[in-house]
């Protein structure tokens, strides 16, 4: 029998993760719409500021230890997705380490925002681990109330019906020449 070693800390923040990522589906539904695919097997999630102005977005994702280039951002209308791996340093040292706390391997973490933004503006910094990325709010609509065009629907039927008579006329007169051309081909065969 083996024992099999038991790490309560990254069950905790499993069991967190879990919660957090509830919570937002419940909090904001609509805007779980799956447009980031998700990774399996993920081991921990950075740990983020969301700080909401009037005419932007700031975003603080704390990556530390993490090269730019080895981080996943992604931009939608209304999310942001953070994904990366912290791999951990292999040496070939015979010595193994006493106790490590250190989070290692893959994660990736979808944050809702609160606003629409837009997406292709974004602005990014990063420095001393922590990645700030920018986001101009999108500008909503100052007309609280739209007309809604009822004579649409009745216009495309209109069009519809037009096209179907013009198809119909077309082969009509496809059928009409094709009958004449045989007729004519008919009377030249039999009178040879």
């Amino acid at each position: 029998m083996s024992l099999i070693h038991w790490e309560p800390l990254k069950e905790l923040n499993a069991l967190r993760q879990n919660v957090n990522r509830l919570f937002d589906e419940i909090m904001h539904p609509e805007q779980m719409h799956k447009v980031f695919p998700t990774l399996d097997g993920l081991n921990w999630n950075p740990a983020i500021e969301l700080k909401e102005l009037d005419q932007e977005i700031i975003l603080k994702v704390q990556v530390p230890g993490i090269d730019a280039k080895d981080l996943d951002i992604q931009v939608s209308e209304n999310a942001v997705a953070v994904a990366g791996e912290y791999q951990e340093e292999k040496t070939s040292d015979s010595k193994g380490f006493y106790r490590s706390e250190f989070s290692y391997g893959k994660f990736q973490r979808i944050i809702p925002l609160p606003a629409n933004v837009k997406h292709e503006e974004v602005k990014a910094e990063v420095k001393d681990g922590v990645v700030t990325l920018t986001l101009p709010k999108a500008q909503t609509s100052q007309r609280n109330v739209v007309k809604v065009d009822l004579t649409f629907q009745e216009k495309a039927r209109e069009a519809m019906t037009e096209e179907r008579l013009h198809e119909k006329h077309v082969q009509d007169t496809m059928r009409g020449r094709a009958s004449e051309e045989l007729d004519k081909s008919t009377v030249d065969y039999v009178a040879q």
